[in-house]
């Protein structure tokens, strides 16, 4: 089953060191993580995203790297996030390797039916709610699309944006299989205990569905 709580790693919004940060979340039981750092080189993405899996392979935790097939190649990574900008995902698969997953944004019921005519392995829907964890973020698209979008495909939904440990048990409901989650998990005091939070929540919710 894919993992219920995708956590998203952003150096800027970390209160810790993103190694130990990595590290304290699998203790929790979380088995998704992506590092994002918009602003990083190449290089730097490249060193901090081997410095992550060292810290969490051993766990069984799945590293994804945004943006970057060719990284998450170099590095061994579990898989690369694209975005409507980035490389297509065929493209970007044929760079990682078919043991990589790959995903992609997608922000309306076009790119959502684009999406499902390839082989990505997730697709990411949103911003559910308002987002501020972004420099230009695309409208909001609800929690309808969701529902919406769950009719459209039969791939895992991951539901992305402003979604919080409060909010998270409706996004669960109207269709996503997992909740991408940055500022209320990386920035909470403990993120450890809200990481638990966002776990129990979706095993109460998913184990309805499946």
């Amino acid at each position: 089953m894919f993992p219920a709580l995708y956590a998203i790693l952003d150096p800027a919004l970390s209160r810790l060191p993103l190694p130990d940060l990595a590290e304290t979340l699998a203790d929790a039981g979380v088995k998704l993580l992506q590092l994002r750092d918009k602003h990083a080189t190449a290089r730097k993405t490249c060193t901090d995203s081997r410095q992550l899996i060292e810290r969490v392979a051993a766990r069984g935790v799945r590293l994804i790297v945004n943006d970057r097939p060719d990284i998450a190649a170099i590095v061994g990574a579990g898989g690369v996030h694209v975005g409507q900008d980035d490389l297509p995902v065929e493209e970007a698969r044929r760079i990682c390797g078919r043991s990589c997953w790959v995903g992609v944004s997608t922000h309306n019921i076009e790119q959502l039916r684009a999406a499902d005519l390839t082989s990505v392995d997730y697709i990411a829907v949103g911003p559910i709610f308002p987002t501020f964890t972004k420099e230009d973020p695309d409208p909001v698209i609800g929690l309808e699309f969701l529902r919406a979008a769950r009719r459209n495909t039969r791939k895992t939904l991951v539901a992305i944006g402003g979604i919080t440990v409060e909010s998270a048990g409706e996004v669960f409901r109207a269709g996503a299989d997992s909740v991408a989650v940055i500022r209320d998990l990386v920035a909470a005091p403990d993120p450890s205990a809200r990481a638990a939070e966002y776990l129990a929540i979706a095993e109460r919710i998913r184990s309805r569905r499946y």
